[in-house]
């Protein structure tokens, strides 16, 4: 790893926002009489809801557990198929195969990573029926709900929107997460994101038997309701397992913080999207460079991320020469994300990352540049003064 050799502190992509409100909000539920399954829990699955307009959220240990517990909800199982796009974190594909069913990939767009209509339906009618469609909100930009759900439905397949970045996205004037145009929406509350609970997830859901499986889900496939129970109850104590589940289970210490960070949502988005603008101003000014594509009409971004898209040919420098030179000035990047058919576990099970150029195109030029709400208004300049002078070098070197 290459030496940071500027004197003014490095700018990690991305970070969390942690302030004294926080600290005392989980101290306040260290020292209570739960610190798991406890009232902070339900608080936070509350107040989520309301922000998301939506009648049913629950919370679990992280996204992966969301996505996991989102599909078997909606009735996902063995030798079922789940369709994601080939653009997006691993978990995405991964959590259909927890329950052993197939990961088919969708391409996505060249120039803005996020699945459409037209690419859904190629990717559905490439094979049999599908069980589920998880389109992606990448970097924080909704995709065509309205088209992308229509082909899925006309398909038989369920929707669930991958929101994990989208938190505080809206489209076409409904927050992400309010499940108008999808069966579910699952959200991760990671430090990088808008809102942490440290590791957390959430999935959203207007549907009762969905959010009924869910929670079912996410604690053993245990039920204690009498009224849910398949025998009488003998007394309080009484439990049935019926269906087999995981302890997905989040904490009261997370919900704590997850909902004091909530309350200040916000103000994140406000300064995220202060801190783009500033992005996309200065980027106008250096060659090679630009932002990725903004998304689909209508649809405004939370900006979990800042993505450019480079010509690396163009300046004479790979992205990791590039990567690392920024390293020392001090400046952090990160790619989002190498092509999952291009990964050896998906390739062994016959993914064939070439059936996908609009992934590859848009991975082989994409570079995420840091992007939280504790920036300071010239960190923009400063990152794009670095980025602007490491690809000058390069385009020097390779004349």
């Amino acid at each position: 790893m290459a030496l940071v050799t500027s004197s003014l502190p490095f700018l990690p992509y991305g970070r969390q926002a942690i302030d004294e409100t926080d600290v005392a909000a989980v101290v306040e539920a260290l020292r209570s009489d739960l610190l798991t399954t406890g009232p902070r829990v339900e608080a936070f699955e509350r107040a989520l809801a309301e922000r998301l307009g939506v009648r049913h959220v629950i919370a679990v240990s992280n996204g992966t557990a969301a996505l996991h517990a989102a599909y078997h909800a909606v009735g996902v199982g063995s030798g079922d198929t789940v369709v994601v796009p080939a653009i997006t974190f691993l978990a995405t594909a991964n959590a259909a195969r927890f329950l052993d069913a197939e990961a088919r990939f969708a391409d996505v767009g060249a120039d803005d990573g996020l699945l459409a209509a037209d690419l859904l339906e190629r990717a559905l009618a490439d094979g049999g029926p599908v069980r589920a469609v998880a389109p992606v909100h990448l970097t924080g930009r909704p995709v065509d709900l309205d088209g992308v759900a229509a082909v899925a439905r006309a398909h038989g397949a369920a929707v669930i929107e991958d929101a994990c970045h989208a938190l505080g996205a809206t489209y076409r004037g409904a927050p992400i997460g309010a499940c108008s145009r999808s069966d579910a929406a699952v959200l991760s509350f990671h430090p990088v994101k808008h809102v942490t609970t440290g590791e957390g997830g959430a999935i959203a859901t207007n549907d009762d038997t969905i959010a009924r499986r869910a929670r079912r889900f996410r604690s053993h496939g245990m039920v204690h309701d009498a009224a849910s129970l398949e025998s009488p109850s003998p007394g309080p104590w009484y439990y049935e397992q019926q269906e087999l589940g995981y302890n997905y289970r989040i904490t009261d210490l997370q919900c704590a913080l997850g909902s004091s960070q909530l309350r200040r949502l916000d103000d994140f988005l406000a300064r995220r999207r202060a801190l783009a603008a500033r992005y996309d101003t200065l980027l106008a000014e250096v060659p090679h460079v630009r932002p990725i594509a903004r998304g689909p009409e209508g649809a405004e971004s939370a900006w979990h991320l800042y993505a450019v898209l480079i010509d690396f040919a163009a300046v004479g420098r790979t992205r990791g020469e590039v990567m690392l030179a920024l390293r020392e000035r001090g400046i952090g990047s990160q790619v989002h994300y190498i092509p999952v058919p291009a990964q050896p576990y998906y390739r062994r099970r016959g993914a064939d990352p070439a059936r996908f150029p609009g992934a590859l195109r848009y991975y082989e030029r994409t570079l995420s540049l840091p992007l939280f709400p504790a920036l300071r208004d010239d960190d923009p300049d400063r990152v794009v003064a670095a980025l602007a002078a490491v690809l000058a070098e390069g385009a020097d070197h390779s004349r």
